[in-house]
């Protein structure tokens, strides 16, 4: 996998290098490459666009629950299968607590890498670039959730 982000990233820099518009969008850079032969899709990317695109479909799937909230509908597990993974999805109206359990335990562990790199971002910014004012994070979301609950509940 690393080779392949390698080869993409190679790709970028070789759009900046060749004088295009910078910055740019992943779409101008994806019409230039291909236009210099420098990438072209494999038959199993056709197989992964349509995944990807099944899998984003999912995770943007909501309904209203009972008490007028937007619950996502569909969850995914990562299952390390020796050096392959395989993700499977469920509904949360199906799904067994098993798969549910591990769904929110890894998207929290998700969340919290999130977070953990935006911090390196801003400690980066603010050590190395010298701001007039430093930038602040605050990473306890209690008072946020709470706030958005409350305007669900006024609306």
């Amino acid at each position: 996998m690393r080779a392949r982000n390698d080869f993409l990233l190679d790709i970028v820099e070789n759009y900046r290098t060749a004088g295009n518009p910078w910055p740019a969008s992943p779409k101008d850079m994806a019409h230039w490459a291909l236009e210099h032969r420098q990438w072209a899709p494999k038959p199993e990317a056709v197989v992964n666009q349509c995944a990807e695109q099944l899998a984003r479909a999912m995770a943007g799937q909501y309904f209203t629950d009972p008490q007028g909230r937007r619950v996502r509908a569909k969850h995914a597990v990562i299952y390390s299968e020796g050096p392959t993974q395989r993700v499977l999805w469920d509904d949360i109206r199906t799904a067994t607590p098993r798969h549910i359990e591990m769904a929110f335990q890894q998207r929290r562990r998700h969340i919290l890498d999130q977070c953990g790199q935006l911090k390196n971002d801003v400690d980066y910014y603010n050590e190395n670039r010298d701001p007039p004012k430093p930038l602040q994070m605050v990473f306890d979301f209690t008072l946020d959730l709470k706030e958005r609950e409350l305007a669900l509940l006024a609306a």
